[in-house]
């Protein structure tokens, strides 16, 4: 069985939680790892920057945000 790492794990996950039935996630999975709440626009970041790293990140946040929202919709126009 291969094992995942970074280079062969998608970059986006969808996700769902029966705790929170009327939500639906997107995983990041890539650095910088977070979790995207689709319907109310919730951002967790799995990671932990640095002072230095902070500033970056900011800037690259509206990007990946984009990213993940765009994969959503590509994966569930798929489905259609």
């Amino acid at each position: 069985m291969p094992k995942f790492n970074n280079e062969n794990l998608p970059k986006f996950l969808i996700a769902d939680n029966s705790e929170n039935p009327n939500d639906i996630f997107i995983v990041h999975t890539h650095f910088p790892s977070f979790v995207l709440n689709v319907i109310n626009d919730d951002f967790f970041w799995l990671e932990e920057f640095s002072k230095d790293d902070e500033n970056e990140i900011k800037l690259s946040s509206e990007i990946l945000i984009e990213s993940a929202l765009n994969f959503y919709d590509s994966e569930i126009k798929s489905i259609k």
